[in-house]
């Protein structure tokens, strides 16, 4: 499972679903400042497997929510264009966009959520979701750098849970939710077991799915009510990891950091094409010119021989022991039954299919470059 990011600072915080992991027998760690489930009774593989059969639940409530708002749509949208290399002012209502947070030299500091809800009004609202060791440092980030009239009203009193599989729709629709039109990254507000909520049509697992914003006074109810759904299960970390990894998903403070770009990192779609003539983003001259020229380096997905897995910060070299990068994320994938992983290589070592070899205590383990994602992604386009 990802390691906890955040340093140590004082009491560790409990979301409003620390009660109900308890009772379920959770196995609880700390991570990102918070009291977090890794897994239940039935442990991270059957987790991992039953997600990807049917439906499973994750309480992701210490992730940061946020409001940013302003005197007008164009003017919000253009101050967080100002912090990020996507496109705010062409998103349409209704949706939603994954973007980075870059420094100067184009550096990431986080990678986050924003949308455009239906009923953004004059001011053009956008909602926020960043993550959860890196909130408040985004927060500061942020605020620091709005112009005039433009204000971060961050949420503290909102849960968020996602509810993610194959039989995720079924579940959400048969609780009352509006969800049938929605398509992957739609946005609406809706209801869900008779409870007000904010769901969007995404989430982290490479599953079909939904993540649920829900005001705190009523998420242990909406929790309870999904789980008496006999095809949905508590769903903790350990796994979440493991299903994001199939799905060649990047964690934060693992896979990109303040080292590394979006372009090195593969998330070049992300960079809508005004932004790419425009510019006017922190770090553009440096990202411009690896759209144009390519990178020195790149995020690879690898394949390994045999069962052994590798973990973050594994050597990776050539066949003839050049070292060409790191591993950053890596595991046993269950849906494949075979190890996987995530890393950096030189541009020149990074086409699919070019042979090298991950260095664990010693010992050189054959692995090569395959695309991503290792499972093939279930949205509903």
């Amino acid at each position: 499972m990802p390691a906890d990011t955040t340093p140590p600072a004082g009491e560790i915080l409990k979301t409003p679903f620390h009660a109900q992991h308890a009772a379920l027998g959770a196995r609880m760690v700390p991570f990102a400042g918070y009291d977090m489930p890794v897994q239940y009774r039935d442990g991270i593989i059957a987790e991992h497997n039953w997600t990807r059969a049917n439906a499973g639940l994750f309480d992701v409530s210490h992730m940061g929510q946020a409001w940013l708002t302003g005197p007008d749509q164009d003017c919000t949208a253009q101050a967080l264009e100002a912090l990020c290399p996507a496109a705010i002012r062409g998103l349409e209502r209704g949706r939603q966009r994954y973007s980075q947070l870059l420094d100067a030299e184009g550096g990431i500091l986080d990678d986050f959520m924003v949308s455009r809800p239906l009923d953004a009004g004059a001011g053009g609202r956008l909602f926020l979701v960043v993550n959860a060791a890196r909130k408040a440092l985004d927060y500061a980030h942020i605020a620091h750098r709005l112009p005039p009239g433009v204000h971060l009203m961050t949420l503290e009193d909102r849960a968020l849970l996602a509810l993610q599989g194959p039989k995720a729709h079924d579940v959400a629709v048969s609780l009352g939710a509006q969800a049938d039109a929605m398509k992957f990254m739609d946005v609406i507000e809706t209801e869900m077991a008779g409870i007000a909520c904010q769901i969007s049509r995404s989430g982290y697992t490479g599953e079909d799915g939904y993540e649920i914003s829900v005001a705190q006074d009523h998420a242990e109810e909406l929790w309870l009510a999904l789980l008496e759904d006999e095809r949905v299960k508590p769903i903790g970390l350990g796994a979440r990891d493991s299903l994001r990894l199939e799905a060649g998903l990047c964690l934060y403070g693992h896979d990109i950091d303040e080292t590394t770009s979006p372009v090195e990192a593969g998330l070049a779609w992300s960079i809508q094409k005004s932004r790419r003539e425009d510019g006017g983003f922190p770090g553009a001259k440096r990202i411009l010119r690896e759209l144009k020229d390519g990178p020195s380096r790149k995020r690879v997905g690898l394949e390994l021989e045999g069962r052994q897995p590798v973990r973050e910060g594994a050597e990776i070299t050539t066949r003839d022991g050049k070292v060409t990068g790191r591993v950053t994320s890596g595991g046993f994938s269950p849906t494949l039954q075979r190890p996987i992983a995530m890393g950096y290589v030189q541009s020149g070592h990074a086409a699919v299919g070019t042979q090298l070899e991950i260095h664990v205590r010693g010992k050189a383990l054959p692995a090569r470059v395959v695309s991503m994602p290792f499972v093939p992604h279930r949205y509903k386009r």
